[in-house]
C-alpha cells in the first residue's frame, strides 16, 4: 500500500512538471525570439544612428538627436536583456530559408547599418537538420549584435565551414576605433543564450578576447550525441536518510493524513454505533410494561383506564404471530424489559382494542 501510494504521488508531480515545462518551453520560445530579433534590430538601429551621428555637414541639432536616438536604442537593447533575461527555445523552431542564404541576408542587413562584415562559408550546407540551422543563424546573429554594440567600427569576419559531422562557426572581429567613444556594457545574457542554444543542440560555445579582438566560435554536430538512460534506483530499498528533507516532510504529511484518514470514519462509526445504542436503549426503557400492571389488565376495560399503566411509547420489536382480525381492531406491542442480556429479551407484550376497549391479551416470543 505504501509504495502504491508513493508510486501515485510520483506520478501526479510527474504530470505537473511536464504541464508546467511545457508552458515555460512556450513562454520562453516566444520571449527569446523576442529578446534575439528585437535585439538584433534594435543594435542596428543605434549602430545607423553612431553612423549619421559622425557624418559630415550635418547640423549640431540633427547631430545631437542622432547621438540621443543611439543611446536610447542601446539603452533599450540593454533594458530589453534585463526583462527578458535568459531563455530556453523549443527544438523545432528553425528558419524556413537555407542557411547560406538566410546569413548572407543577415550579414547584409548589418553591412547595410554600417558594419564591415565580411562572410565566409565553406562546404555543402544541404539538408541540415533545423536545430543545426538555427542554432548557427543565432550565433551569428548574437555575435553581430555585440560587435554593433561594443566595436560598430570594427571589422567583422563570419567564417561557417560545414564538415560531414559537423558546423563549425567563427565570428571574430578587429580592434575597435577610438574615434567612437565607449559603448554601453551588456549584461552578457545573449552570449549565455547562445551558448544555451548550443548546449541544447549538443553542441559546444566558446567566446573572448582574441588578439586586439573578440571572437565567438561554436561546434554543432548535425547529430546530437544519444542522452544516457538515468541508473534506475529502487525508492523502496532506500532509507529515509538519504532522502532530501521536503521528500521526509511530505511522507510524513501523507502518513499523517492517511492516519487521519483511517481514524476519522472509524471514530464517527464508533460515536454514531455509540449514539444509535444509547438511543436504542433509550427507547427500549420507556416502552417496557411492568409484569405486575400486566397483570392486572382485564380483558373489557377501557382504553382510559389501560392507558393509566402503559408506558410512553410502543416497542419497535414486534413478534411474527398473527395479529386478531376484525372490524376497528387495532393492537399495540410492549417490551417485557429493556437489557439486553435478559432471557425475555425481544418479547413483547400484545394488548389488541376494538373501539377504546381491550379485547385480547397476549405475551409473546420470538
Amino acid at each position: 500500500m505504501r509504495t502504491g501510494w508513493e508510486h501515485a504521488e510520483q506520478l501526479q508531480r510527474e504530470q505537473r512538471l511536464v504541464a508546467d515545462q511545457a508552458r515555460l518551453r512556450e513562454r520562453a520560445r516566444i520571449a527569446q525570439d523576442m529578446h534575439d530579433v528585437l535585439g538584433h534590430e534594435l543594435s542596428l538601429i543605434a549602430l545607423s544612428a553612431g553612423a549619421l551621428k559622425l557624418a559630415p555637414g550635418l547640423e549640431e541639432h540633427h547631430r545631437k538627436a542622432a547621438g540621443d536616438i543611439r543611446i536610447r536604442a542601446a539603452g533599450a537593447v540593454e533594458r530589453l536583456g534585463e526583462v527578458i533575461g535568459v531563455l530556453r527555445e523549443e527544438n523545432d523552431d528553425a528558419p524556413l530559408r537555407p542557411l547560406g542564404a538566410d546569413l548572407t541576408e543577415l550579414t547584409a542587413e548589418a553591412s547595410s547599418a554600417g558594419l564591415m562584415v565580411e562572410l565566409r562559408i565553406e562546404g555543402e550546407a544541404d539538408e541540415l537538420p533545423p536545430m543545426v540551422e538555427r542554432a548557427a543563424h543565432r550565433v551569428v546573429q548574437e555575435a553581430l549584435t555585440n560587435v554593433a554594440k561594443h566595436a560598430p567600427d570594427a571589422t567583422v569576419t563570419v567564417h561557417v565551414t560545414h564538415a560531414a559531422a559537423e558546423t563549425r562557426v567563427v565570428v571574430e572581429n578587429g580592434p575597435p576605433s577610438s574615434a567612437t567613444g565607449a559603448r554601453p556594457r551588456g549584461g552578457g545574457r545573449g552570449l549565455v543564450g547562445i551558448e544555451e542554444r548550443v548546449r541544447l543542440a549538443g553542441g559546444s560555445c566558446d567566446h573572448g578576447p582574441r588578439g586586439e579582438g573578440f571572437a565567438v566560435v561554436a561546434r554543432i554536430p548535425h547529430a546530437p550525441p544519444a542522452q544516457p538512460s538515468p541508473p534506475l534506483t529502487s525508492t523502496v530499498s532506500r532509507s529515509d536518510r538519504e532522502l532530501p528533507q521536503e521528500h521526509l516532510r511530505a511522507r510524513r504529511r501523507a502518513g499523517r493524513a492517511f492516519v487521519a484518514a483511517l481514524m476519522v470514519p472509524l471514530l464517527t462509526g464508533a460515536v454514531l454505533g455509540g449514539a444509535l445504542v444509547g438511543w436504542e436503549m433509550l427507547s427500549a426503557s420507556r416502552s417496557v410494561l411492568d409484569p405486575g400492571d400486566y397483570a392486572r389488565l382485564r380483558v373489557g376495560q377501557d382504553r382510559v383506564e389501560v392507558e393509566r399503566v402503559l408506558p410512553d411509547r410502543q416497542t419497535n420489536h414486534r413478534p411474527s404471530a398473527a395479529e386478531p382480525r376484525g372490524p376497528g381492531m387495532t393492537c399495540e406491542y410492549y417490551a417485557m424489559t429493556a437489557d439486553r442480556f435478559d432471557d425475555r429479551s425481544g418479547d413483547a407484550y400484545r394488548l389488541c382494542f376494538r373501539k377504546d376497549t381491550l379485547v385480547s391479551l397476549a405475551a409473546l416470543t420470538p
